[in-house]
């Protein structure tokens, strides 16, 4: 491309020789001249007529202005929003987790009132400085994340300690005939009939016709029947090839196959069957084998008073509490 520039009054002309690299070249630096002229006017222009208040300007900046401010506010809403339904799931997990730690205390016997008493503290104020909306919720999340750890972890211990408790519950440490007197003990003795040296399989309560007797533990009602020798007889299968007899009863309130709780009343003291008066006889088996029943219900007033009111919380409210002492004596022997 040729450029020619003709001078009037000297009367002279110039030519200029421009390819087409020169030419773009030319195009682009007056084009952007051009751009940083206009940039500088516009703000120029701009702030004189922001600080001067003219109408036009003021009304753009105010409309900008406002624009700024309604996307901050929008942004700042759906933070709010997102930080909310993180504090509403915190919540509910600490709810969560309060209630299991209620549960286990309980299972475990510790007052959770005496749990949920806030420690005192204090020391030094070091202030520091306010945290960002990315570390308060990097907090959260961690937060949540211990929440979530923290209450798988009560949940396994709840499953333990009421698992063991069961395994307690099962076990036949609860007196069957409470505030009675022990007639015969578990061994070997003279028989009241037969008058010979003969095995006693297991303790006698005598007490007077319809006296209640409860489930020492709770389990399945295995046998439910009359025998020549124990009249008319309860076997509870309490599990891990534990067994309790009650025998010589006079009415029986369960049947075979009946699922029965710790200290539920089953059957009334009688006379029945291989008998010289009114008494229960209560026998303890493990693997078919009779065992002292005695060793049991020392187990069981030896539990700590805790346990204990556990254990009764479990008893209908009807049932009677087991009886704290066994006095000596004997009335009626099977």
């Amino acid at each position: 491309m040729q450029l020619i520039i003709t001078d009037a009054w000297l009367i002279k002309s110039r030519a200029f020789h421009l390819s087409g690299s020169k030419l773009l070249l030319a195009i682009l630096t007056a084009s952007v001249a051009l751009m940083l002229i206009s940039a500088g006017l516009y703000h120029w222009v701009f702030l004189k007529g922001a600080r001067e208040g003219w109408p036009v300007i003021g009304t753009l900046v105010r409309l900008v202005v406002k624009d700024e401010v309604a996307q901050q506010d929008r942004f700042m809403r759906e933070n709010i929003e997102v930080m909310a339904r993180k504090l509403g799931e915190m919540q509910a997990k600490l709810l969560q987790l309060e209630s299991l730690g209620e549960r286990v205390s309980g299972l475990a016997g510790v007052n959770p009132a005496e749990v949920k008493i806030r420690p005192g503290q204090g020391g030094k104020l070091i202030a520091g400085r306010d945290l960002t909306m990315l570390e308060l919720e990097a907090t959260l999340q961690e937060l949540d994340l211990v929440a979530a750890q923290r209450t798988d972890l009560m949940t396994v211990l709840e499953s333990r300690l009421f698992e063991q408790k069961i395994k307690k519950m099962m076990v036949p440490t609860q007196t069957p005939v409470p505030n009675a007197n022990l007639g015969s003990m578990f061994g070997w003795r003279i028989d009241p009939i037969t008058g010979r040296s003969a095995l006693h399989t297991g303790l006698d309560f005598p007490a007077t016709p319809g006296t209640p007797i409860f489930a020492a533990a709770g389990g399945v009602v295995v046998a439910q029947e009359y025998q020549a020798e124990y009249g008319n007889m309860i076997e509870v299968d309490h599990g891990n090839d534990l067994i309790s007899r009650y025998a010589h009863t006079s009415k029986v309130l369960v049947k075979k196959g009946d699922l029965i709780k710790r200290g539920q009343k089953i059957a009334e003291v009688g006379n029945t069957g291989r008998s010289t008066g009114p008494h229960l006889h209560f026998e303890v088996l493990v693997q078919g084998i009779p065992q002292d029943p005695q060793k049991f219900l020392n187990a069981g007033r030896n539990l700590g008073a805790t346990q204990l009111a556990q254990n009764k919380s479990a008893v209908p409210a009807t049932s009677p509490s087991p009886q704290s002492e066994l006095a000596g004596g004997a009335s009626a022997q099977r």
